[in-house]
Protein backbone atom coordinates (compact mmCIF):
# COMPACT_ATOMS: atom_id res chain seq x y z
CA UNK A 1 0.00 0.00 0.00
CA UNK A 2 2.77 2.45 -0.82
CA UNK A 3 4.65 4.49 -3.40
CA UNK A 4 4.55 8.21 -4.13
CA UNK A 5 5.45 8.50 -7.83
CA UNK A 6 3.15 10.83 -9.74
CA UNK A 7 0.79 8.83 -11.97
CA UNK A 8 0.01 9.71 -15.54
CA UNK A 9 -3.76 10.28 -15.50
CA UNK A 10 -6.08 9.01 -18.17
CA UNK A 11 -8.55 11.68 -19.11
CA UNK A 12 -11.74 12.21 -21.03
CA UNK A 13 -11.65 13.86 -24.45
CA UNK A 14 -11.69 17.38 -22.98
CA UNK A 15 -9.23 16.63 -20.19
CA UNK A 16 -11.74 17.49 -17.47
CA UNK A 17 -12.51 14.14 -15.85
CA UNK A 18 -9.49 12.23 -14.66
CA UNK A 19 -8.99 8.60 -13.75
CA UNK A 20 -5.82 7.47 -12.04
CA UNK A 21 -4.97 3.85 -11.29
CA UNK A 22 -6.34 0.54 -12.52
CA UNK A 23 -10.10 0.83 -13.01
CA UNK A 24 -10.75 -2.74 -11.87
CA UNK A 25 -8.23 -3.04 -9.02
CA UNK A 26 -8.65 -2.84 -5.27
CA UNK A 27 -11.64 -2.64 -2.96
CA UNK A 28 -12.32 1.09 -3.31
CA UNK A 29 -13.19 3.84 -5.68
CA UNK A 30 -11.71 7.05 -4.27
CA UNK A 31 -13.42 10.30 -5.28
CA UNK A 32 -12.36 13.93 -4.94
CA UNK A 33 -15.28 16.14 -5.97
CA UNK A 34 -13.50 19.45 -5.31
CA UNK A 35 -9.98 18.51 -6.37
CA UNK A 36 -9.23 21.47 -8.62
CA UNK A 37 -9.49 25.25 -8.91
CA UNK A 38 -8.90 25.14 -12.65
CA UNK A 39 -11.10 27.25 -14.94
CA UNK A 40 -10.90 25.51 -18.33
CA UNK A 41 -11.55 27.48 -21.49
CA UNK A 42 -15.04 27.45 -22.93
CA UNK A 43 -17.03 27.37 -19.68
CA UNK A 44 -17.10 31.04 -18.77
CA UNK A 45 -15.44 32.33 -15.62
CA UNK A 46 -16.33 32.84 -11.97
CA UNK A 47 -15.04 36.37 -12.44
CA UNK A 48 -12.65 36.30 -9.47
CA UNK A 49 -8.97 37.33 -9.32
CA UNK A 50 -6.32 34.63 -9.10
CA UNK A 51 -5.79 35.16 -5.36
CA UNK A 52 -9.45 34.45 -4.65
CA UNK A 53 -9.29 31.27 -6.72
CA UNK A 54 -6.70 29.90 -4.28
CA UNK A 55 -9.24 30.03 -1.46
CA UNK A 56 -11.46 27.22 -0.25
CA UNK A 57 -14.41 28.81 -2.04
CA UNK A 58 -12.95 27.57 -5.35
CA UNK A 59 -11.77 24.07 -4.34
CA UNK A 60 -10.66 21.87 -1.42
CA UNK A 61 -6.96 22.67 -0.90
CA UNK A 62 -4.88 19.61 -0.05
CA UNK A 63 -7.65 17.12 -0.78
CA UNK A 64 -6.31 15.85 -4.11
CA UNK A 65 -2.79 14.95 -2.91
CA UNK A 66 -4.31 13.06 0.02
CA UNK A 67 -6.89 11.30 -2.18
CA UNK A 68 -4.22 10.43 -4.73
CA UNK A 69 -1.89 8.92 -2.11
CA UNK A 70 -4.78 7.09 -0.42
CA UNK A 71 -5.85 5.52 -3.70
CA UNK A 72 -2.29 4.47 -4.42
CA UNK A 73 -1.88 2.87 -1.01
CA UNK A 74 -5.23 1.09 -1.37
CA UNK A 75 -4.37 -0.12 -4.87
CA UNK A 76 -7.62 1.41 -6.08
CA UNK A 77 -8.67 3.95 -8.73
CA UNK A 78 -9.24 7.65 -8.18
CA UNK A 79 -11.68 9.81 -10.16
CA UNK A 80 -11.92 13.59 -9.98
CA UNK A 81 -13.08 16.57 -12.06
CA UNK A 82 -10.32 18.98 -13.08
CA UNK A 83 -12.49 22.10 -12.84
CA UNK A 84 -13.41 24.50 -10.05
CA UNK A 85 -16.63 23.98 -8.16
CA UNK A 86 -17.38 27.65 -8.81
CA UNK A 87 -18.21 26.69 -12.40
CA UNK A 88 -20.48 23.83 -11.35
CA UNK A 89 -20.40 21.91 -8.09
CA UNK A 90 -20.19 18.20 -8.84
CA UNK A 91 -21.29 17.43 -5.27
CA UNK A 92 -24.65 19.18 -5.56
CA UNK A 93 -27.78 18.38 -7.57
CA UNK A 94 -27.92 20.63 -10.61
CA UNK A 95 -31.14 22.23 -9.33
CA UNK A 96 -29.60 23.15 -5.96
CA UNK A 97 -29.20 26.89 -5.26
CA UNK A 98 -25.44 26.46 -4.80
CA UNK A 99 -24.91 24.31 -7.89
CA UNK A 100 -23.35 27.34 -9.63
CA UNK A 101 -23.34 29.56 -6.59
CA UNK A 102 -23.52 33.34 -6.72
CA UNK A 103 -22.29 33.69 -3.12
CA UNK A 104 -19.69 31.49 -1.43
CA UNK A 105 -19.27 32.22 2.26
CA UNK A 106 -19.35 36.04 2.05
CA UNK A 107 -17.81 36.36 -1.41
CA UNK A 108 -19.94 37.22 -4.42
CA UNK A 109 -19.18 35.15 -7.52
CA UNK A 110 -19.84 37.75 -10.23
CA UNK A 111 -19.46 35.37 -13.15
CA UNK A 112 -22.40 33.31 -11.87
CA UNK A 113 -24.77 36.23 -11.37
CA UNK A 114 -27.39 36.19 -14.16
CA UNK A 115 -25.55 33.22 -15.66
CA UNK A 116 -26.46 32.58 -19.29
CA UNK A 117 -28.60 29.40 -19.35
CA UNK A 118 -26.58 28.11 -22.31
CA UNK A 119 -23.33 28.49 -20.35
CA UNK A 120 -24.87 26.76 -17.35
CA UNK A 121 -26.09 23.89 -19.53
CA UNK A 122 -22.61 23.56 -21.05
CA UNK A 123 -21.04 23.38 -17.59
CA UNK A 124 -23.53 20.74 -16.51
CA UNK A 125 -22.96 18.60 -19.60
CA UNK A 126 -19.20 19.02 -19.84
CA UNK A 127 -18.27 18.82 -16.16
CA UNK A 128 -21.06 17.58 -13.88
CA UNK A 129 -22.60 14.99 -16.22
CA UNK A 130 -19.20 13.91 -17.50
CA UNK A 131 -17.97 13.30 -13.95
CA UNK A 132 -20.97 11.33 -12.79
CA UNK A 133 -21.19 9.39 -16.04
CA UNK A 134 -17.54 8.41 -15.59
CA UNK A 135 -18.23 7.19 -12.06
CA UNK A 136 -21.26 5.20 -13.22
CA UNK A 137 -19.30 3.63 -16.07
CA UNK A 138 -16.45 2.68 -13.74
CA UNK A 139 -18.78 1.17 -11.14
CA UNK A 140 -20.62 -0.76 -13.85
CA UNK A 141 -17.32 -2.12 -15.10
CA UNK A 142 -16.22 -3.13 -11.62
CA UNK A 143 -19.58 -4.78 -10.91
CA UNK A 144 -19.30 -6.74 -14.15
CA UNK A 145 -15.88 -7.93 -12.96
CA UNK A 146 -17.44 -9.13 -9.70
CA UNK A 147 -15.86 -6.43 -7.52
CA UNK A 148 -17.75 -5.30 -4.42
CA UNK A 149 -16.67 -1.66 -4.44
CA UNK A 150 -16.63 0.67 -1.45
CA UNK A 151 -16.63 4.44 -2.00
CA UNK A 152 -14.49 7.00 -0.16
CA UNK A 153 -14.87 10.69 -0.99
CA UNK A 154 -12.11 13.03 0.21
CA UNK A 155 -12.73 16.71 1.01
CA UNK A 156 -11.10 19.45 3.07
CA UNK A 157 -12.49 22.33 5.11
CA UNK A 158 -11.28 25.57 6.68
CA UNK A 159 -10.12 25.81 10.32
CA UNK A 160 -12.61 28.62 10.93
CA UNK A 161 -15.92 29.59 9.37
CA UNK A 162 -17.11 33.17 9.76
CA UNK A 163 -14.78 33.58 12.74
CA UNK A 164 -16.02 30.41 14.47
CA UNK A 165 -13.23 27.89 15.09
CA UNK A 166 -13.69 24.30 14.01
CA UNK A 167 -12.03 22.06 16.59
CA UNK A 168 -12.08 18.79 14.64
CA UNK A 169 -8.99 17.52 12.86
CA UNK A 170 -11.11 15.34 10.62
CA UNK A 171 -14.81 14.76 10.11
CA UNK A 172 -16.41 11.45 9.15
CA UNK A 173 -19.67 11.93 7.26
CA UNK A 174 -22.29 9.28 6.62
CA UNK A 175 -26.00 8.94 5.96
CA UNK A 176 -28.10 5.82 6.54
CA UNK A 177 -25.20 3.47 5.82
CA UNK A 178 -22.74 3.66 8.74
CA UNK A 179 -20.69 0.58 7.93
CA UNK A 180 -17.45 2.27 6.95
CA UNK A 181 -17.99 5.34 9.09
CA UNK A 182 -18.18 3.26 12.27
CA UNK A 183 -14.95 1.47 11.40
CA UNK A 184 -13.22 4.81 10.79
CA UNK A 185 -14.48 6.18 14.11
CA UNK A 186 -13.04 3.14 15.87
CA UNK A 187 -9.66 3.56 14.20
CA UNK A 188 -9.31 7.34 14.48
CA UNK A 189 -10.75 7.80 17.96
CA UNK A 190 -8.10 5.37 19.16
CA UNK A 191 -5.54 8.11 18.49
CA UNK A 192 -5.63 10.24 21.62
CA UNK A 193 -4.45 13.43 19.94
CA UNK A 194 -7.21 13.46 17.28
CA UNK A 195 -10.54 15.26 17.53
CA UNK A 196 -12.90 13.44 15.18
CA UNK A 197 -16.13 15.04 14.01
CA UNK A 198 -19.29 12.94 13.72
CA UNK A 199 -21.04 14.40 10.66
CA UNK A 200 -19.00 17.55 11.23
CA UNK A 201 -18.34 20.21 10.05
CA UNK A 202 -21.15 19.30 7.67
CA UNK A 203 -23.74 16.56 7.41
CA UNK A 204 -25.99 15.09 4.73
CA UNK A 205 -28.70 17.57 5.72
CA UNK A 206 -26.41 20.33 4.39
CA UNK A 207 -26.60 18.85 0.90
CA UNK A 208 -22.97 17.71 0.87
CA UNK A 209 -23.61 13.98 0.42
CA UNK A 210 -24.87 14.17 -3.15
CA UNK A 211 -22.12 12.18 -4.89
CA UNK A 212 -22.20 9.34 -2.37
CA UNK A 213 -26.00 9.29 -2.30
CA UNK A 214 -26.13 9.08 -6.08
CA UNK A 215 -23.46 6.41 -6.55
CA UNK A 216 -23.09 4.64 -3.20
CA UNK A 217 -26.48 4.53 -1.54
CA UNK A 218 -28.29 4.01 -4.84
CA UNK A 219 -26.21 0.87 -5.46
CA UNK A 220 -26.06 -0.36 -1.87
CA UNK A 221 -22.31 0.20 -1.71
CA UNK A 222 -20.51 0.96 1.54
CA UNK A 223 -19.67 4.66 1.40
CA UNK A 224 -18.02 7.30 3.55
CA UNK A 225 -17.11 10.96 3.17
CA UNK A 226 -13.92 12.22 4.81
CA UNK A 227 -13.40 15.92 5.60
CA UNK A 228 -9.86 16.92 6.65
CA UNK A 229 -9.08 20.33 8.12
CA UNK A 230 -7.04 21.98 5.43
CA UNK A 231 -4.36 23.53 7.65
CA UNK A 232 -3.26 19.96 8.41
CA UNK A 233 -2.73 19.04 4.76
CA UNK A 234 -1.30 22.23 3.30
CA UNK A 235 2.17 20.70 2.93
CA UNK A 236 3.43 17.36 1.63
CA UNK A 237 4.35 16.02 5.07
CA UNK A 238 0.82 16.40 6.41
CA UNK A 239 -0.67 15.02 3.23
CA UNK A 240 1.38 11.84 3.54
CA UNK A 241 0.53 11.46 7.25
CA UNK A 242 -3.19 11.75 6.60
CA UNK A 243 -3.16 9.55 3.50
CA UNK A 244 -1.35 6.81 5.40
CA UNK A 245 -3.66 7.12 8.42
CA UNK A 246 -6.87 7.08 6.40
CA UNK A 247 -5.81 4.40 3.95
CA UNK A 248 -4.92 2.08 6.84
CA UNK A 249 -8.27 2.73 8.52
CA UNK A 250 -10.17 2.13 5.28
CA UNK A 251 -8.13 -1.00 4.51
CA UNK A 252 -8.98 -2.51 7.89
CA UNK A 253 -12.53 -1.17 7.84
CA UNK A 254 -13.59 -2.69 4.55
CA UNK A 255 -12.34 -6.09 5.69
CA UNK A 256 -14.23 -5.82 8.96
CA UNK A 257 -17.57 -5.34 7.18
CA UNK A 258 -17.16 -8.20 4.70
Amino acid sequence: MNGLAEPEPRVDADGLIRLEGDAVAGDFLVLCDHASNRVPAGFGSPGLPAAQMQRHIAWDPGALPVARDMARRLGSPLVFPDASRLLIDCNRPTDAPDSATTLSEDTEIPGNVDLDPAVRAHRIAGIYDAYHDAIDALLDRRAAAGIDTALAAVHSYTPTYRSSPRPWHVGILYNADRRLADRLFEALEGEADLVVGDNEPYGPWDGVYHTLHRHGEARGLASVMIEIRNDLIGEAEGQVIWAERLAAALWDGVRAIR
